[in-house]
């Protein structure tokens, strides 16, 4: 799958954040036989950019974004894949892991060393994924119910399982009136 291309549709900003929108680019991630990274593709992390810009939760927040170039891109996987475990870790332990900690700020800390303007996709990702860390967004992230996704749960009674209602609530209901169908026919 690493020649496929993909559409940044506003369901791949469900996310809340940019941090979590740039750690869920990675689709199925508990899957590693159907897992699909989506920045495989180098010419996808710059349409991932310019979309954030346009769609993401956070896009007055930052100007508009621009990819890392080739040579420099390891550090966004970095960053990706601490800010994922990281916060992952700690909403699924409910607890806090402080080599996952430290493994967190020191990517953020690469990020924002290697690419010191707020323009690069990098750089607002640290910004975003440190933002994180408050109180408030912190008690209100969630991982998907139907596909694992990283998100903000920002209902009033914080009570929201999907990171999109129009897609995973759907498709999760979809599929228990159809189980449901299926064992009243048998």
């Amino acid at each position: 799958m690493c020649g496929m291309t993909f559409r940044w549709t506003e369901h791949r900003f469900a996310g809340g954040a940019l941090a979590l929108d740039v750690a869920n680019s990675v689709i199925l991630r508990s899957d590693a036989a159907r897992s699909v990274d989506r920045f495989a593709v180098a010419g996808q992390i710059a349409t991932f950019a310019e979309a954030a810009t346009r769609l993401g939760a956070e896009r007055e927040r930052f100007p508009p974004l621009v990819a890392p170039d080739e040579e420099r891109r390891p550090v966004l996987f970095d960053l990706r894949e601490a800010i994922d475990d990281y916060f992952r870790s700690s909403i699924a332990d409910g607890g806090e892991d402080d080599g996952k900690l430290a493994q967190f700020l020191f990517a953020c800390g690469a990020a924002l060393r290697m690419f010191p303007k707020a323009e690069h996709l990098a750089n607002a990702t640290a910004h975003s994924a440190l933002s994180l860390l408050a109180d408030e967004p912190r008690q209100r992230l969630r991982i998907c119910g139907n596909c694992g996704w990283l998100f903000i749960d920002r209902s009033k009674n914080r009570s929201r399982i999907w990171c999109d209602m129009a897609v995973c609530g759907n498709r999760q209901k979809a599929s228990r009136h159809y189980h449901r169908t299926k064992e009243t026919r048998s």
